[in-house]
């Protein structure tokens, strides 16, 4: 790391590397860290994948659009990992997790979002 810098600056300059590869590899980054950072259990590798894949508006959940876990973890710049035993996805440290929550707009209505996916997510699964 670089003479002088915090962490919480390091962080925002790997946030800021998210957000700079762009399309599709920017959103699934910076989608990636909003699910694992806000919700209410660790989520294993498979149901971020399929959370991540949801299209609003589309009569179905396109298995072409799940993304791979490789991909996943090289859009999210090192800041995400895998639990080798659990399989689980979490934040590569805890105070990563406080630096998020210190930008309470970096994701924009996170929790709403969620809840919108998690809903579409239940019609593909009933339907």
């Amino acid at each position: 790391m670089t003479e002088g810098l915090g962490l919480g600056d390091a962080y925002g300059a790997t946030i800021g590397r998210v957000r700079g590869q762009g399309g599709e590899k920017a959103r699934l980054g910076m989608a990636a860290l909003m699910w694992v950072s806000h919700a209410e259990r660790p989520l294993k590798a498979g149901e971020l994948c399929h959370a991540l894949a949801v299209e609003i508006g589309s009569p179905g959940l396109n298995t072409d659009n799940v993304p791979s876990i490789g991909t996943l973890l090289a859009c999210c710049q090192g800041l995400v990992v895998i639990e080798k035993e659990t399989f689980a996805v979490r934040l590569i440290y805890f105070t990563l997790q406080e630096y998020l929550r210190a930008y309470p707009d970096l994701f924009g209505p996170a929790h709403s979002t969620m809840a919108r996916d998690l809903l579409k997510l239940s019609e593909f699964s009933a339907g």
